[in-house]
């Protein structure tokens, strides 16, 4: 017989419940941060449309505030996420020291260590990656086609 099936505590119904409304909390996160990320590259894409439409690079500038204030969302929502997996853990009892939790209490409050900052949520490899990657972008666009405008005068 295996010791590892036979060792684990059996969950009642409201546990497993329990589990499942965390999972979708979980989901509802995770879709958030994907449709920003989707949000993000269209308002962008739409920005420099307009920015090749009538030829002021000042667009590209204006397409800096939004990419910073859907990185600072999507940083909002993987810091909620890691809460609420963390949260989960403790409830489907995977971690060593859980945190005590009564059935079907949704207390992601009580995740404060550096794992759920929003610092090291803002960091995330998954989360800097495509928003540094298109600040820096349009940082870059702009210096050039600020240059070629300026040598042309």
């Amino acid at each position: 017989m295996d010791t590892q099936c036979s060792s684990r505590k059996t969950m009642t119904p409201d546990q497993t419940k329990h589990l499942e409304f965390i999972q979708s909390v979980v989901t509802r996160m995770n879709t958030n941060s994907f449709q920003l990320k989707g949000w993000s590259i269209t308002l962008v894409s739409a920005l420099l449309a307009l920015v090749a439409s009538t030829n002021n690079i000042h667009f590209i500038l204006v397409a800096l505030f939004p990419v910073f204030v859907f990185w600072y969302l999507d940083a909002y929502y993987l810091m909620q996420e890691r809460k609420f997996r963390g949260l989960y853990s403790d409830v489907a009892g995977h971690t060593e020291d859980p945190k005590k939790i009564k059935t079907y209490e949704m207390r992601p409050d009580l995740y404060t260590k550096a794992e759920y900052s929003y610092g090291r949520s803002f960091i995330s490899p998954t989360i800097i990656g495509l928003y540094l990657s298109l600040a820096l972008g349009l940082i870059a666009l702009y210096l050039i086609l600020n240059c070629n405008t300026t040598e042309g005068i």
